[in-house]
Protein backbone atom coordinates (compact mmCIF):
# COMPACT_ATOMS: atom_id res chain seq x y z
CA UNK A 1 0.00 0.00 0.00
CA UNK A 2 1.65 3.37 -1.68
CA UNK A 3 1.59 6.26 1.05
CA UNK A 4 -0.89 9.07 0.85
CA UNK A 5 0.26 12.19 -0.66
CA UNK A 6 -0.84 14.56 1.92
CA UNK A 7 -1.24 18.54 1.08
CA UNK A 8 0.25 20.98 3.40
CA UNK A 9 0.57 24.44 3.96
CA UNK A 10 3.21 26.18 3.40
CA UNK A 11 5.17 28.94 5.17
CA UNK A 12 3.96 31.98 4.19
CA UNK A 13 5.86 35.57 3.51
CA UNK A 14 3.46 36.55 5.41
CA UNK A 15 2.85 35.93 9.30
CA UNK A 16 -0.47 33.96 10.08
CA UNK A 17 -2.57 34.14 13.15
CA UNK A 18 -4.56 31.41 13.15
CA UNK A 19 -7.56 32.04 15.23
CA UNK A 20 -9.21 28.76 16.64
CA UNK A 21 -13.20 28.60 18.11
CA UNK A 22 -15.00 26.37 19.77
CA UNK A 23 -18.27 26.09 18.47
CA UNK A 24 -21.06 24.69 21.40
CA UNK A 25 -21.62 27.89 23.67
CA UNK A 26 -18.87 30.46 21.71
CA UNK A 27 -20.07 30.97 18.47
CA UNK A 28 -23.74 29.83 19.62
CA UNK A 29 -25.76 30.21 22.61
CA UNK A 30 -26.66 26.46 23.09
CA UNK A 31 -25.43 22.93 22.00
CA UNK A 32 -26.41 22.24 18.49
CA UNK A 33 -27.71 18.85 19.30
CA UNK A 34 -30.81 21.10 21.48
CA UNK A 35 -31.34 23.13 18.60
CA UNK A 36 -33.62 20.58 16.97
CA UNK A 37 -32.20 16.96 16.50
CA UNK A 38 -33.30 16.37 20.73
CA UNK A 39 -36.68 17.60 19.79
CA UNK A 40 -37.12 15.41 16.70
CA UNK A 41 -37.02 12.62 18.10
CA UNK A 42 -38.96 13.18 21.45
CA UNK A 43 -36.99 13.94 24.23
CA UNK A 44 -36.41 16.91 26.64
CA UNK A 45 -33.00 18.63 26.28
CA UNK A 46 -31.99 17.60 29.75
CA UNK A 47 -33.55 14.23 29.27
CA UNK A 48 -31.29 13.35 26.59
CA UNK A 49 -28.17 14.26 28.27
CA UNK A 50 -28.69 12.76 31.09
CA UNK A 51 -29.51 9.47 29.40
CA UNK A 52 -26.09 10.11 27.87
CA UNK A 53 -23.95 10.86 30.50
CA UNK A 54 -25.59 7.62 32.29
CA UNK A 55 -24.72 5.61 29.20
CA UNK A 56 -21.00 7.13 29.38
CA UNK A 57 -20.58 6.81 33.21
CA UNK A 58 -22.22 2.51 33.31
CA UNK A 59 -19.76 1.70 30.10
CA UNK A 60 -16.71 3.64 30.65
CA UNK A 61 -17.38 4.96 27.65
CA UNK A 62 -16.21 8.43 26.22
CA UNK A 63 -19.10 10.79 26.46
CA UNK A 64 -19.19 12.43 23.22
CA UNK A 65 -19.19 8.97 21.76
CA UNK A 66 -21.93 8.25 24.31
CA UNK A 67 -23.94 10.95 23.08
CA UNK A 68 -22.98 9.85 19.30
CA UNK A 69 -24.50 6.80 20.18
CA UNK A 70 -27.52 7.68 21.37
CA UNK A 71 -28.40 10.34 18.76
CA UNK A 72 -27.93 6.99 16.10
CA UNK A 73 -29.81 4.43 18.44
CA UNK A 74 -32.99 7.37 19.31
CA UNK A 75 -33.40 8.51 15.50
CA UNK A 76 -33.80 4.99 14.81
CA UNK A 77 -37.75 4.60 13.24
CA UNK A 78 -38.17 7.99 13.99
CA UNK A 79 -36.04 10.79 11.43
CA UNK A 80 -33.36 9.95 8.78
CA UNK A 81 -29.67 9.55 10.48
CA UNK A 82 -27.75 11.07 7.03
CA UNK A 83 -25.30 13.67 6.78
CA UNK A 84 -28.11 15.29 4.50
CA UNK A 85 -30.52 15.61 7.88
CA UNK A 86 -27.92 16.64 10.13
CA UNK A 87 -26.62 19.10 7.51
CA UNK A 88 -30.18 20.30 7.70
CA UNK A 89 -30.20 20.45 11.46
CA UNK A 90 -26.80 22.59 11.53
CA UNK A 91 -28.75 25.33 8.87
CA UNK A 92 -31.05 25.88 11.67
CA UNK A 93 -28.66 26.67 14.63
CA UNK A 94 -28.66 30.00 15.94
CA UNK A 95 -24.90 32.22 16.41
CA UNK A 96 -24.11 34.84 18.60
CA UNK A 97 -24.64 38.53 17.71
CA UNK A 98 -22.38 39.29 14.89
CA UNK A 99 -21.05 35.65 14.07
CA UNK A 100 -22.43 35.67 10.33
CA UNK A 101 -19.91 38.63 9.16
CA UNK A 102 -17.31 38.22 11.95
CA UNK A 103 -14.68 35.78 9.70
CA UNK A 104 -14.20 37.84 6.88
CA UNK A 105 -14.54 41.40 8.72
CA UNK A 106 -11.42 39.98 10.65
CA UNK A 107 -9.98 38.52 7.66
CA UNK A 108 -10.27 42.00 5.96
CA UNK A 109 -9.01 43.73 8.92
CA UNK A 110 -5.74 40.93 9.01
CA UNK A 111 -4.91 42.17 5.35
CA UNK A 112 -4.82 45.64 5.99
CA UNK A 113 -2.02 44.59 8.82
CA UNK A 114 -0.08 42.14 6.19
CA UNK A 115 -1.38 39.65 8.33
CA UNK A 116 -2.80 36.42 6.99
CA UNK A 117 -6.04 35.55 9.08
CA UNK A 118 -7.32 32.02 8.98
CA UNK A 119 -10.04 31.01 11.48
CA UNK A 120 -10.46 27.00 12.42
CA UNK A 121 -12.90 25.12 14.32
CA UNK A 122 -11.92 22.43 17.03
CA UNK A 123 -15.07 21.50 18.61
CA UNK A 124 -16.67 17.96 20.28
CA UNK A 125 -19.66 18.66 18.43
CA UNK A 126 -20.65 17.45 14.91
CA UNK A 127 -18.90 18.23 11.80
CA UNK A 128 -21.67 17.06 10.01
CA UNK A 129 -24.07 20.08 11.53
CA UNK A 130 -21.03 22.33 11.53
CA UNK A 131 -20.35 21.78 7.99
CA UNK A 132 -24.32 23.01 7.33
CA UNK A 133 -24.77 26.65 9.33
CA UNK A 134 -24.64 29.55 7.23
CA UNK A 135 -20.59 30.80 8.65
CA UNK A 136 -19.46 27.12 7.15
CA UNK A 137 -21.07 27.21 3.93
CA UNK A 138 -20.00 30.16 2.98
CA UNK A 139 -16.27 29.09 3.42
CA UNK A 140 -15.66 30.73 6.68
CA UNK A 141 -13.52 28.00 8.25
CA UNK A 142 -9.82 26.94 6.84
CA UNK A 143 -10.57 23.57 9.00
CA UNK A 144 -13.08 21.68 10.94
CA UNK A 145 -11.99 19.63 13.35
CA UNK A 146 -14.90 18.09 15.13
CA UNK A 147 -16.81 15.00 16.09
CA UNK A 148 -18.07 13.21 12.91
CA UNK A 149 -19.59 9.98 11.28
CA UNK A 150 -18.74 7.21 8.46
CA UNK A 151 -21.78 7.10 6.34
CA UNK A 152 -22.71 3.90 3.99
CA UNK A 153 -23.61 4.41 0.47
CA UNK A 154 -26.90 5.21 1.28
CA UNK A 155 -25.75 8.44 3.51
CA UNK A 156 -26.79 6.79 6.46
CA UNK A 157 -24.68 7.20 9.41
CA UNK A 158 -23.22 3.88 10.48
CA UNK A 159 -20.15 4.39 12.85
CA UNK A 160 -18.41 7.50 14.56
CA UNK A 161 -14.83 8.42 11.73
CA UNK A 162 -13.52 10.73 14.35
CA UNK A 163 -14.42 11.56 18.20
CA UNK A 164 -12.93 14.49 19.56
CA UNK A 165 -12.59 15.07 23.40
CA UNK A 166 -11.07 18.30 25.50
CA UNK A 167 -8.17 16.34 25.84
CA UNK A 168 -7.33 15.40 21.94
CA UNK A 169 -8.20 18.91 20.80
CA UNK A 170 -4.89 20.05 21.41
CA UNK A 171 -3.40 17.77 18.80
CA UNK A 172 -5.08 19.80 15.72
CA UNK A 173 -3.25 23.22 17.55
CA UNK A 174 -0.05 21.49 16.55
CA UNK A 175 -1.37 20.78 13.04
CA UNK A 176 -2.33 24.01 12.59
CA UNK A 177 0.73 25.18 13.80
CA UNK A 178 3.35 22.84 11.40
CA UNK A 179 0.92 23.49 8.53
CA UNK A 180 -0.16 19.81 8.67
CA UNK A 181 -3.95 20.01 8.37
CA UNK A 182 -5.15 16.49 7.41
CA UNK A 183 -6.01 14.42 10.56
CA UNK A 184 -4.30 11.30 9.56
CA UNK A 185 -0.89 12.94 8.00
CA UNK A 186 2.65 11.28 10.23
CA UNK A 187 4.25 15.16 9.46
CA UNK A 188 2.47 16.45 12.23
CA UNK A 189 5.31 14.51 14.71
CA UNK A 190 7.75 15.59 12.42
CA UNK A 191 10.55 17.99 14.13
CA UNK A 192 10.26 21.83 12.68
CA UNK A 193 13.29 24.46 13.15
CA UNK A 194 11.62 27.33 14.16
CA UNK A 195 11.82 29.77 11.57
CA UNK A 196 10.35 26.70 9.46
CA UNK A 197 7.17 26.68 11.80
CA UNK A 198 4.10 28.35 9.88
CA UNK A 199 2.05 29.22 12.75
CA UNK A 200 4.29 30.04 15.48
CA UNK A 201 2.00 29.63 19.07
CA UNK A 202 2.37 32.98 19.92
CA UNK A 203 0.04 33.79 16.59
CA UNK A 204 -2.47 31.32 17.84
CA UNK A 205 -5.58 32.59 19.09
CA UNK A 206 -7.78 30.09 21.08
CA UNK A 207 -11.97 31.43 21.35
CA UNK A 208 -13.72 29.06 24.26
CA UNK A 209 -16.67 28.96 26.99
CA UNK A 210 -15.93 26.25 29.01
CA UNK A 211 -13.65 23.37 31.38
CA UNK A 212 -13.77 21.52 27.92
CA UNK A 213 -11.80 24.02 26.08
CA UNK A 214 -9.04 24.15 29.51
CA UNK A 215 -6.33 22.19 27.85
CA UNK A 216 -6.38 24.07 24.73
CA UNK A 217 -6.32 27.26 26.31
CA UNK A 218 -3.39 26.26 29.04
CA UNK A 219 -1.00 24.91 25.75
CA UNK A 220 -1.92 28.33 24.02
CA UNK A 221 -1.01 30.58 26.89
CA UNK A 222 1.77 27.88 27.80
CA UNK A 223 3.45 28.95 24.76
CA UNK A 224 3.23 32.52 24.30
CA UNK A 225 -0.32 32.52 22.32
CA UNK A 226 -3.37 34.33 23.19
CA UNK A 227 -6.26 32.44 24.77
CA UNK A 228 -9.73 34.00 25.35
CA UNK A 229 -12.76 33.21 27.30
CA UNK A 230 -16.34 34.20 26.37
CA UNK A 231 -19.47 34.25 28.27
CA UNK A 232 -23.38 34.73 27.21
CA UNK A 233 -23.75 38.17 26.91
CA UNK A 234 -27.30 37.86 27.82
CA UNK A 235 -27.04 35.91 31.00
CA UNK A 236 -23.92 37.35 32.26
CA UNK A 237 -22.35 34.87 33.95
CA UNK A 238 -19.12 35.26 34.32
CA UNK A 239 -18.14 32.52 36.73
CA UNK A 240 -16.35 29.71 33.90
CA UNK A 241 -14.16 32.97 32.58
CA UNK A 242 -13.60 33.70 36.09
CA UNK A 243 -12.31 30.75 37.11
CA UNK A 244 -10.27 30.30 34.03
CA UNK A 245 -8.35 33.51 34.71
CA UNK A 246 -8.19 32.90 38.36
CA UNK A 247 -6.76 29.04 37.22
CA UNK A 248 -4.13 30.67 34.66
CA UNK A 249 -6.16 29.31 31.99
CA UNK A 250 -7.18 32.22 29.87
CA UNK A 251 -5.40 35.83 29.67
CA UNK A 252 -8.63 37.61 28.50
CA UNK A 253 -12.51 37.42 28.76
CA UNK A 254 -15.40 39.46 26.69
CA UNK A 255 -18.89 39.04 25.95
CA UNK A 256 -19.51 36.37 22.71
CA UNK A 257 -20.37 39.29 21.07
CA UNK A 258 -19.07 39.48 17.57
CA UNK A 259 -20.72 42.43 16.35
CA UNK A 260 -18.01 45.43 14.74
CA UNK A 261 -16.30 47.01 17.59
CA UNK A 262 -17.40 44.82 20.47
CA UNK A 263 -15.14 44.13 23.07
CA UNK A 264 -14.40 40.93 21.58
CA UNK A 265 -13.50 42.48 18.11
CA UNK A 266 -11.18 45.04 19.62
CA UNK A 267 -9.69 42.68 21.48
CA UNK A 268 -8.99 40.02 18.57
CA UNK A 269 -7.81 43.01 16.20
CA UNK A 270 -5.21 44.48 18.85
CA UNK A 271 -3.73 40.92 19.14
CA UNK A 272 -3.51 40.94 14.82
CA UNK A 273 -1.99 44.73 15.56
CA UNK A 274 0.58 43.35 18.45
CA UNK A 275 1.24 39.91 15.77
CA UNK A 276 2.62 42.43 12.55
CA UNK A 277 4.95 44.65 14.67
CA UNK A 278 6.37 40.99 16.77
CA UNK A 279 6.60 39.41 13.48
CA UNK A 280 8.47 42.15 11.80
CA UNK A 281 11.12 42.05 14.88
CA UNK A 282 11.01 38.00 14.68
CA UNK A 283 11.54 38.65 10.83
CA UNK A 284 15.00 40.61 11.36
CA UNK A 285 16.06 38.02 13.88
CA UNK A 286 16.16 35.09 11.26
CA UNK A 287 17.45 37.52 8.34
CA UNK A 288 20.40 37.88 11.13
CA UNK A 289 20.82 34.41 12.16
CA UNK A 290 20.33 33.55 8.18
CA UNK A 291 23.41 35.82 7.73
CA UNK A 292 25.66 34.53 10.36
CA UNK A 293 24.83 30.87 9.33
CA UNK A 294 25.70 32.06 5.81
CA UNK A 295 29.31 33.76 7.22
CA UNK A 296 29.85 30.56 8.96
CA UNK A 297 29.89 28.91 5.84
CA UNK A 298 32.39 31.22 3.98
CA UNK A 299 34.63 31.20 7.35
CA UNK A 300 37.29 28.87 8.16
CA UNK A 301 37.22 27.66 11.82
CA UNK A 302 40.22 29.69 12.70
CA UNK A 303 38.35 32.68 11.40
CA UNK A 304 35.62 31.61 13.60
CA UNK A 305 37.78 31.02 16.51
CA UNK A 306 39.40 34.38 16.42
CA UNK A 307 36.00 35.81 16.22
CA UNK A 308 34.86 33.78 19.44
CA UNK A 309 38.36 34.92 21.25
CA UNK A 310 38.11 38.43 20.39
CA UNK A 311 34.44 38.64 21.80
CA UNK A 312 35.68 36.85 24.54
CA UNK A 313 38.59 39.70 25.45
CA UNK A 314 35.91 42.17 24.85
CA UNK A 315 33.78 40.78 28.00
CA UNK A 316 36.09 39.68 29.95
CA UNK A 317 34.95 40.11 33.26
CA UNK A 318 37.89 39.98 35.70
CA UNK A 319 41.52 39.58 35.75
CA UNK A 320 41.84 35.65 35.87
CA UNK A 321 39.70 35.79 32.54
CA UNK A 322 41.67 38.13 30.72
CA UNK A 323 45.40 36.35 31.04
CA UNK A 324 43.18 33.09 30.34
CA UNK A 325 41.99 34.67 26.31
CA UNK A 326 45.48 36.25 26.72
CA UNK A 327 47.24 32.88 26.40
CA UNK A 328 44.84 32.01 23.72
CA UNK A 329 45.60 34.63 21.71
CA UNK A 330 49.42 34.53 21.39
CA UNK A 331 48.85 31.61 20.22
CA UNK A 332 47.69 33.37 16.81
CA UNK A 333 50.05 35.37 14.75
CA UNK A 334 48.12 36.31 11.46
CA UNK A 335 46.00 39.20 12.79
CA UNK A 336 43.97 41.39 9.87
CA UNK A 337 44.03 45.23 10.33
CA UNK A 338 40.58 45.20 11.64
CA UNK A 339 41.09 42.51 14.09
CA UNK A 340 44.17 44.32 15.28
CA UNK A 341 42.05 47.33 15.57
CA UNK A 342 39.54 45.65 17.79
CA UNK A 343 42.33 44.32 19.80
CA UNK A 344 43.22 47.85 20.80
CA UNK A 345 39.99 48.95 21.05
CA UNK A 346 39.21 46.20 23.42
CA UNK A 347 42.74 47.23 25.84
CA UNK A 348 41.67 50.63 26.05
CA UNK A 349 37.75 50.30 26.71
CA UNK A 350 38.17 46.79 29.05
CA UNK A 351 38.96 48.13 32.69
CA UNK A 352 39.93 44.38 33.19
CA UNK A 353 42.34 44.31 30.29
CA UNK A 354 43.72 47.90 30.95
CA UNK A 355 44.46 47.58 34.82
CA UNK A 356 46.98 44.53 33.96
CA UNK A 357 48.46 45.89 30.49
CA UNK A 358 51.90 46.24 32.45
CA UNK A 359 51.57 42.80 33.41
CA UNK A 360 54.54 40.67 31.69
CA UNK A 361 52.15 38.28 29.22
CA UNK A 362 49.78 40.96 28.13
CA UNK A 363 52.91 43.14 27.76
CA UNK A 364 54.13 41.10 25.35
CA UNK A 365 51.19 39.98 23.40
CA UNK A 366 50.06 43.85 22.86
CA UNK A 367 54.10 44.27 21.79
CA UNK A 368 53.70 41.98 19.16
CA UNK A 369 50.21 43.70 17.81
CA UNK A 370 52.29 46.99 18.07
CA UNK A 371 54.58 45.66 15.95
CA UNK A 372 52.37 44.95 12.86
CA UNK A 373 51.25 48.47 12.49
CA UNK A 374 52.64 50.91 10.12
CA UNK A 375 52.28 53.33 10.80
CA UNK A 376 50.66 53.29 14.02
CA UNK A 377 47.23 54.93 14.79
CA UNK A 378 46.54 56.96 17.52
CA UNK A 379 44.99 54.04 19.38
CA UNK A 380 47.80 52.15 19.12
CA UNK A 381 50.23 55.09 20.27
CA UNK A 382 48.31 55.36 23.42
CA UNK A 383 48.54 51.40 24.09
CA UNK A 384 52.33 52.10 23.14
CA UNK A 385 52.58 54.73 25.59
CA UNK A 386 50.81 52.80 28.44
CA UNK A 387 53.04 49.60 28.15
CA UNK A 388 56.39 51.89 27.67
CA UNK A 389 55.52 54.20 30.81
CA UNK A 390 53.88 51.03 33.22
CA UNK A 391 57.50 49.04 31.74
CA UNK A 392 58.43 47.24 35.41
Amino acid sequence: MSEKEYVRKQKEDRPVVAICYDFDKTLSPDDMQAQGYIQSVGYDIPEFWKKSNILAAENEMDQNLAYMYLMKQEAEGKVLFTRRKLAEYGANVKLFPGVEQWFERIRKYGKEQDVIVEHYIISSGLKEMIEGTSVARSGAFEKIYASSFYFNDHDVAVWPAQVINYTSKTQFLFRIEKGVLDINDPAVNESFSPEEIRVPFRNIVYIGDSDTDIPCMKLVTTYGGHSIGVYDAQTEDKAKVYKMMRDGRIRYFAPADYTENSELDRLVKSIIDRTAANESLEALHYQCKRERIEADRKSSEEDREKAGLLMELENSPNFASTHSVIRKLRKIDDWTPEEREVLLQTAEKNSQVYSVLQDPDIREFYRGILGKIHPLTEEARKIKEIIENRKS
